[in-house]
């Protein structure tokens, strides 16, 4: 195993390699007005890390600066010597659908090798890190347990570890902010949608889940997380500055990364989230959505920081096989407060309404839906007709105890 290090880089700038402990929140004192990505960082405070050597960068198309110029641009002007691109979900330009395969190929601007990470394999090879000197992962994470790129960032350390080869993350804010909701993952469930015990909704970024990661799973990487400057855990991606890049197909402004940790859940019943549409994952619906009977039981539990209204959609290839091309009654949500929504406990007290109005209906995918739950306790809450409240109320202590069990590796 690689001894792990603490570094203090210019300005005041953490850069913690995977040594949990006492940590000091980076100093935006030279940048008061925005945030600074990891990616500008590094270049402008700590590029000693990768100069004259031989990088491999896991990215896609939200890996750029804070004027939306990409990390690949940035780094070959400033003379880094990448060598090999990595892809996670949804390929290097962010394009392909959920769950499909992607090929490994050849980038036509650079002539550089992307080695795609959600093909034929998920964690790079031998062959691919052959020749590589350090492994630089920048991803824009989107706070909530059931995206991929945790647990590709994951297979990126424990294959470099296996070859002695460092890694830097770049870190970038959790872009919905530095609340912690949901349930707590068990670890009977881990999947690729669930590699850690973590909450639905975590309010860690990207780098402090592979500190986490590297002590929970043991890996002993190289680790070191070059901080986003100036950001702070009550901070979400418009508050920070940065412009919004799109991480995948289906999540196309913030508005549905804040409903993302709550309405992914209906992923593993047979209503639509709104796949194929503008508003993915900020509505729910189905052909026979009594829309004025749900609506009247979920707006009478006075949930808070959300509002919610009745709609029609019709998606277009959705990718998930429901209801493409048809008209479907559906329930919008919208933000109203962003400080006291829980999409979590949101989506809970929503299934619970259109179960009991439709109590013939409504249909989990038992495997997916348990998969994205973190276990089996949700759902069988919901199948047995038990409130909404009743089902949430005892995840209060889970988060309670993953708050003091985070804590120790928190950079900002």
């Amino acid at each position: 195993m690689h001894r792990t290090l603490a570094l203090l880089w210019g300005a005041g700038l953490l850069l913690n390699c995977g040594a949990p402990g006492p940590v000091a929140a980076p100093s935006a004192a030279r940048h008061p007005a925005r945030v600074r990505p990891g990616i500008e960082v590094l270049l402008a405070d700590s590029v000693a890390l990768v100069r004259g050597r031989r990088v491999g960068l896991v990215s896609n198309q939200a890996g750029v600066g804070a004027g939306g110029r990409h990390d690949v641009e940035l780094m070959r002007d400033a003379g880094i010597g990448l060598v090999a691109l990595f892809s996670p979900e949804h390929g290097f330009r962010g394009s392909a659908a959920p769950g499909v395969q992607v090929a490994s190929t050849t980038d036509s601007a650079t002539g550089l090798p992307i080695y795609s990470l959600y093909g034929r394999t998920s964690a790079p090879t031998d062959s691919m890190l052959r020749g590589l000197d350090v492994m630089v992962v920048d991803l824009q994470d989107v706070g909530a347990r059931y995206y991929t790129y945790l647990a590709t960032t994951v297979e990126v350390m424990k294959a470099a570890t296996r070859h002695r080869i460092p890694v830097i993350v770049l870190d970038r804010p959790d872009p919905i902010g530095g609340a912690v909701q949901g349930n707590i993952l068990d670890t009977a469930f881990t999947s690729f949608v669930g590699r850690l015990a973590v909450p639905m909704r975590y309010g860690m970024t990207l780098g402090e889940l592979a500190r986490l990661a590297d002590a929970d799973l043991g890996i002993g990487t190289s680790l070191t997380v070059v901080p986003a400057a100036g950001w702070r855990r009550d901070m979400a991606l418009d508050d920070a500055g940065l412009p919004f890049v799109a991480p995948s197909p289906n999540l196309q402004s913030l508005e549905s990364l804040f409903h993302y940790p709550g309405t992914c859940l209906f992923e593993g019943t047979n209503l639509s989230v709104g796949r194929g549409t503008p508003e993915a994952f900020a509505q729910v619906g189905a052909p026979w959505l009594d829309t004025a009977r749900v609506l009247g039981r979920i707006r009478a539990r006075k949930l808070p920081g959300v509002a919610f209204a009745a709609v029609s959609f019709r998606p277009t290839r959705p990718g998930d096989g429901k209801y493409a091309d048809t008209l479907v009654a559906g329930i919008r949500l919208r933000v109203t407060d962003r400080a006291t929504y829980d999409p979590a406990v949101t989506a809970v007290h929503l299934m619970a309404a259109i179960r009991d109005v439709h109590p013939d209906r409504l249909r989990w995918n038992a495997a997916q839906f348990d998969r994205l739950a973190g276990g089996t306790t949700l759902r069988t809450a919901l199948e047995a007709g038990r409130p909404a409240a009743e089902i949430v109320a005892p995840w209060d202590d889970g988060l309670r105890a993953f708050r003091a069990r985070r804590a120790r590796y928190l950079i900002y």
